[in-house]
């Protein structure tokens, strides 16, 4: 008996825009039922691809077949209509309508030709979301009000609303805590179960080992290996193919000495009622010091206090010495501290700007006399502090926007060494960057460290927080329950304080 033919099969696949080959003749083919994670660097082609199978782009060449039968895919209601749906990072959900108004947009319930609203698409939506497990989310709640994870919830209701035979999630744990992804990856089980194909992609490796079945990886918009075993296929090999080289989760080596000298940055009793209670933290010079715990701990919370951007119920700051006046990000800055914070996009980022105007915000006194600003020094300081970086293009000129997510944070992080801080605070330092370029960012944080800079870090990976920090404070329920210096720490044990720890006496 003849195997069934693949659910998708995407053949020699090609698209090119002015100046750019993003995809030069890739192929994918899915099976029903499995979990096909596709990688690859900002760059590689993913989103292209993902483009073209929901019918957004038209390839210039290749064919797509579906179910075995050569198919056209073009919009993405054709794409719908056969059953492939597309849940983007940047979630597509209007925030102003209702739970089950974007369950069901553009295709509402009819009856006799009648579009039914109110009572009919409440019930529909309620019975998605229980399949979802997720039945205490109102269909008639706003979009607007509900969390990252619940919004994620509600796309891929909307996807299951149509006959959905393949679901493409672009990176979609990358707002989620642990226990939202565990729930995430219970669904996408279930789904699976049933005989959904679901295309993964992340740019975690250890979710691709945990949840995926098949591999393909994309380098210059080529497919330089698919159907890679995902869960035997080791980590080296993977990344070696994604980037042209071998690294592996690459931390650069530490000093051998510990940091000496006066602390920068001392934090005594700082606490905000609800959030975090009384925090006790110093960071020296050459010093990185990280806050490891789930979301919901406290941590970002505590980096804002930190910064000026929330006021804090006790406690104080000081730099050098000197305390900041609480509440103040201008007193915060004067003071020499840089935030670069986990939404860089929404809160640190001119996106319509360019990297010249991004770097020089915080600095713009240097370049302003008189109401005129030298356009020329600013640009002059601003291709310096990110040469320094090495951002990528080599042209501050450009709009923020067209860079990739790496170097959309080395301007944040160019942006304070502009300014001359002498704390970097790093909530999330690599959300939404490849592997090639987390080993880069990581080096950056590194050098700057070993030039003197005190620095504070939050992350939500912990081996990342075990790779980076001198010194790391484990947090749970807005405490403290355990500080060490790293080397005396693994990832095991961290997740077991940050699980069931209790308060440090």
């Amino acid at each position: 008996m003849a195997s069934e033919p693949p659910l998708l099969s995407m053949y020699r696949i090609t698209k090119s825009f002015p100046g750019v080959r993003a995809l030069d003749g890739v192929d994918l083919d899915v099976q029903a039922g499995e979990v096909h994670c596709l990688l690859g660097q900002n760059g590689a082609g993913k989103s292209t691809l993902i483009k073209v199978l929901a019918g957004a782009h038209q390839p210039d060449d290749g064919t797509i077949r579906w179910r075995g039968e050569a198919v056209t895919l073009r919009s993405p209601i054709a794409a719908m209509r056969l059953g492939i749906a597309t849940i983007y990072q940047e979630l597509d959900l209007v925030e102003h309508l209702s739970v089950a108004e974007n369950v069901h947009l553009g295709h509402e319930p009819t009856t006799a030709g009648f579009v039914v609203r109110g009572k009919a698409a409440k019930a529909s939506t309620a019975q998605l979301l229980s399949r979802l497990g997720h039945p205490e989310i109102d269909p008639g709640r706003l979009v607007g009000e509900l969390s990252a994870a619940q919004r994620q919830i509600v796309s891929m209701a909307r996807a299951l609303s149509h006959d959905v035979r393949l679901i493409v999630m672009d990176e979609p744990s990358a707002a989620l805590d642990p226990d939202e992804v565990d729930n995430l990856f219970r669904i996408v089980g279930d789904l699976t179960a049933d005989g959904v194909a679901v295309v993964y992609i992340s740019h975690r490796l250890e979710e691709i080992r945990r949840i995926g079945d098949r591999v393909t990886v994309l380098k210059d918009g080529r497919a330089v290996a698919g159907g890679l075993p995902a869960k035997t296929t080791p980590t080296r090999e993977v990344v070696a193919l994604m980037t042209g080289r071998n690294v592996e989760y690459v931390f650069p080596d530490r000093p051998a000495a510990a940091p000496g000298g006066e602390p920068v940055l001392n934090v005594r009793g700082l606490a905000r009622e609800g959030e975090f209670a009384p925090l006790d933290l110093q960071v020296r010079p050459g010093e990185i010091v990280g806050l490891a715990g789930l979301v919901g701990s406290g941590r970002s919370e505590i980096l804002e206090t930190v910064y000026g951007a929330r006021q804090p119920t006790s406690g104080q700051v000081l730099v050098d010495g000197r305390p900041l006046k609480p509440g103040s990000v201008r007193a915060a800055v004067r003071a020499g501290l840089g935030l670069a914070p986990e939404e860089r996009k929404a809160q640190a980022l001119l996106m319509l700007e360019s990297v010249t105007r991004n770097v020089s915000v915080s600095s713009m006194s240097r370049f302003s006399r008189g109401g005129w600003i030298d356009r020329g020094a600013e640009l002059g300081a601003a291709r310096s502090a990110t040469r320094e970086l090495s951002l990528r293009p080599d042209n501050p000129s450009v709009p923020v926007r067209t860079l990739s997510g790496g170097n959309q944070q080395k301007a944040v992080l160019a942006r304070w060494l502009l300014r001359g801080c002498r704390v970097l605070l790093l909530d999330e330092p690599t959300r939404g960057v490849d592997v090639g370029a987390r080993a880069e960012l990581y080096a950056v944080v590194r050098r700057l460290a070993d030039e003197g800079l005190a620095v504070l870090l939050v992350s939500s990976e912990i081996p990342e927080v075990l790779g980076l920090a001198d010194r790391v404070l484990v947090l749970r329920e807005g405490r403290v329950v355990h500080t060490a210096p790293t080397r005396e720490l693994d990832e095991h044990c961290v997740l077991d304080l940050v699980m069931e720890g209790s308060p440090a006496t």
